[in-house]
């Protein structure tokens, strides 16, 4: 058989991450006070940009609406005949106005990726594993420990690495990896950037990268030095340390990114917008390009920064649509709660929120880590809404936070003479229409931070 060179046209689609896309998942992990930080970042480093004063202005009207309504709300919670009760000693009560009440507890990596873990749908058999796993990712978000060496006492290494698979889907992108090529490639996976040239650099060629051989990338890839330029600056754009963002351990105070409000019967949803910038192009540099020449080095160098400008402020309003959606539908989900307390907070699951916006459970996640939201039952992350549901006696099922609540109270109540043991509090709980093991009494009791009965007890 003859060979022979032939040339042929091919057409195909790439999938590459867009500048918008990635603006658009940074601003959402971003809490409100980094959410500040980085546009001060971004008007420093962007001349385009500026502060729209005159925006502003025109919306303080609304702006100082919604802080009297605030106002009007912090008045009848002082007002509030709970003041006149006798705090214990021993439990955090939520009543209280206290310095901690103010600044959120800062969830570590392990905390956040297990809570993932009771969220997720996974079989209740590889619930042990996924929780060896997580134990066994390190601070930068990395798998420390073989897969082998664990499946030796955990199950099969078919079984370990599905397991691993499902925590490799959770937030933050890239976590649970064993190196940063597979960190890098699970977030390329999550980014929706398969069969792209940003994974084939990052699969195949991360030695030409080190070096910074563009043109021998170009190459290699029979593609243009550009395409190769705007993969780099995508794989520049990962993270390399998923779990940096739960590395902080600096104290912050607590402010709302939404209020929820009650108007009549319903409940409204407003994003807090209160202390971010607002941001605009500068007249003078958008006038200035339709004065400047075709292939001026100056008017790329501003047409560059007028779109950076623009997907930048395009991001941060995704981001508040993003959260203010988010929270209507956990208002939706939890109106009993709102109208009367965390006795009735309902279960609920990353899931349920997910199909009723039409979102991936993974940007639920990263929605509700880190974001406030004030309601006319105090302040609360929005990941506090979520919770597995335990069984009644009615057919019924109770969120674990909502039957917490329940031990608190029966605590409270006790004699502090004869203060009741965890086996008297789980059948307490029976009577209520609650069965739960006593194990798990101690396990809720615990992370209240309520000390055993013994230690509960008073002489006097």
């Amino acid at each position: 058989m003859a060979l022979e060179t032939r040339l042929y046209h091919k057409m195909a689609q790439q999938l590459v991450m867009t500048p918008q896309l990635q603006q658009a998942i940074k601003m959402l992990q971003l809490s409100k006070l980094e959410l500040v930080e980085a546009i001060q970042q971004e008007l420093e480093e962007n001349p385009v940009l500026e502060e729209d004063l005159e925006s502003r202005e025109e919306g303080g009207e609304e702006e100082a609406a919604k802080e009297k309504l605030t106002e009007e709300d912090w008045d009848s919670y002082l007002s509030g005949s709970d003041f006149d009760k006798p705090a214990s000693s021993y439990i955090d009560k939520r009543e209280e106005s206290t310095f901690e009440s103010f600044t959120p507890q800062k969830t570590t990596l392990s905390e956040h990726l297990l809570w993932q873990l009771r969220m997720s749908d996974i079989d209740k058999g590889w619930q042990q594993i996924g929780e060896t796993l997580i134990g066994n990712i390190n601070d930068d978000g990395y798998l420390e420990v073989p897969v082998p060496e664990m499946a030796d006492s955990l199950g099969s290494d078919k079984e370990v690495e599905k397991v691993l698979k499902v925590i490799q889907d959770f937030d933050p992108p890239g976590v649970g990896a064993r190196d940063l090529k597979e960190c890098l490639i699970i977030q390329t996976r999550i980014l929706g950037m398969e069969g792209s040239i940003i994974e084939k650099i990052i699969s195949d060629h991360l030695p030409f990268l080190e070096k910074r051989d563009y043109k021998g990338l170009a190459k290699v890839l029979d593609v243009t030095i550009e395409d190769v330029m705007l993969a780099v600056k995508a794989i520049s754009a990962l993270e390399p340390k998923p779990g940096r963002p739960f590395q902080h351990e600096t104290a912050s105070y607590i402010i709302p990114d939404v209020y929820v409000f009650k108007i009549g019967k319903d409940y409204v949803v407003m994003p807090n917008e209160g202390g971010i910038p607002r941001l605009k192009l500068s007249e003078f540099y958008t006038k200035s390009l339709h004065e400047m020449h075709k292939g001026d080095v100056s008017k790329d160098y501003i047409q560059e920064k007028v779109r950076s400008g623009s997907w930048f402020i395009k991001s941060i309003q995704q981001r508040q649509r993003t959260i203010c959606k988010v929270t209507e539908s956990i208002v939706k989900f939890q109106k009993e709660f709102l109208d009367k307390g965390v006795r009735y907070l309902r279960p609920l699951v990353l899931r349920d929120v997910a199909d009723d916006i039409g979102m991936h459970e993974s940007t639920i996640s990263r929605v509700t880590t880190n974001k406030y939201v004030h309601t006319p039952q105090g302040i609360f992350e929005l990941k506090y809404f979520f919770g597995c549901g335990i069984s009644c006696s009615n057919g019924e099922t109770a969120a674990s936070q909502s039957v917490k609540d329940m031990i608190k109270k029966i605590i409270e109540g006790e004699d502090q003479k004869k203060p009741y043991s965890d086996e008297t509090v789980m059948d307490l709980l029976k009577k209520s229409g609650i069965e739960i093991a006593r194990r798990t009494v101690t396990k809720y009791r615990e992370a209240m931070k309520i000390p055993s009965s013994s230690k509960r007890a008073r002489g006097f």
